[in-house]
């Protein structure tokens, strides 16, 4: 299979995730066709996944009453 040609805006969306995913960009184009998730999907998934950690670094992770409910659900060895 030869080189594909892409748009310089198309190299430059995957090559910004495969940085921010800490990917090859060949890794990125992959998921995309093998697992069907898009570049819009990666890049959505990234920007949710960035917002999660920075909301549990700030202390907004889980309230105790959602605690309660995930030990009581499953069970804690840490009561």
């Amino acid at each position: 299979m030869g080189d594909l040609l892409l748009s310089p805006d198309l190299e430059a969306r995957i090559e910004s995730l495969a940085r921010r995913s800490r990917r090859s960009a060949a890794e990125v184009v992959a998921d995309a066709l093998v697992n069907g998730h898009s570049l819009d999907w990666q890049e959505d998934f990234l920007r949710r996944v960035g917002e999660g950690i920075e909301a549990a670094d700030a202390g907004r992770f889980a309230s105790e009453e959602e605690l309660s409910r995930v030990r009581g659900k499953y069970g804690s060895r840490h009561s």
